[in-house]
């Protein structure tokens, strides 16, 4: 043991202690610095803003940057077909160069659907369905009907559909609702005098709708003819008519 503490106290013993720790220090040295330049630490490049522009002019500055690109793609009916709708990393995010940056582009078409049941299914079922399928409601009508807000019939481009139909994503889908008075009766009105745009304003005013429209004569100013015939008409055994019951007149240029 005290040989050793003898050697520890040599000149030999010191050198190689001091060549182990320069040793140990350069290899550490040149290991942080190989990393360093491995990783490029301290360098990169600042993520474009790439979202709004088309897919072209986005290819074009990611290239220009150093950066490569991967591609997905969505439907979004209200934005313009083949720009960039999404991107990942954000705009002005720090990465390496060689990077992959993921795009998404928005779809030049829409993908198609089919169409859901629901038919006799309430408006508030509906509208998160139809929402499901990517579809959207459009106009809302109301037919006499014992059922209230349930849904009698949809359509879409003034088509009638049913389930199963096949139309584009993001289509708007009109429906007629029942108003829940289809047993109701109406007084009928009466029509005769009035031209067909006073008739219509009366019939609605009466949940009445206008039926077959028939001219008498030579009719040159159908804006002026006005009625001279209705059925149903008032009689003494009739006098109303259920909810949304048809109105169909005659017109003619003579006066009434």
């Amino acid at each position: 043991m005290s040989k050793f503490i003898a050697y520890l106290k040599t000149k030999s013993f010191r050198n190689n202690l001091l060549a182990a720790v320069v040793t140990v220090a350069v290899l550490l040295s040149i290991a942080f610095f190989s990393l360093r330049y491995y990783t490029k630490h301290g360098q990169g490049l600042s993520v474009p803003a790439l979202k709004g522009l088309s897919f072209t002019q986005a290819v074009t500055k990611l290239e220009a940057a150093g950066l490569r690109y991967e591609v997905d793609s969505v439907y979004i009916m209200d934005k313009p077909p083949g720009i960039v709708i999404d991107q990942d990393p954000d705009a002005e995010t720090f990465v390496k160069d060689n990077r992959t940056i993921y795009l998404t582009i928005n779809k030049g078409s829409a993908p198609d659907v089919k169409f859901p049941d629901i038919e006799f299914k309430s408006i508030r079922e509906v509208q998160p369905l139809l929402e499901g399928y990517g579809l959207k409601i459009g106009d809302t009508t109301y037919k006499a009907d014992v059922s209230r807000d349930v849904v009698l019939s949809a359509s879409f481009g003034g088509q009638e559909i049913k389930a199963g139909q096949t139309l584009p994503k993001g289509s708007r889908i009109d429906l007629v609702l029942g108003d829940g008075r289809g047993n109701e009766d109406v007084e009928i009105p009466t029509l005769l005098g009035l031209t067909i745009d006073e008739a219509r304003f009366a019939l609605r005013g009466s949940m009445l709708a206008l039926g077959t429209v028939t001219y008498e004569g030579a009719v040159t100013d159908t804006a002026n003819a006005v009625i001279i015939m209705q059925t149903p008409v008032v009689t003494d055994s009739v006098s109303k008519v259920k909810i949304g019951t048809p109105v169909n007149i005659v017109l003619s240029n003579q006066s009434f």
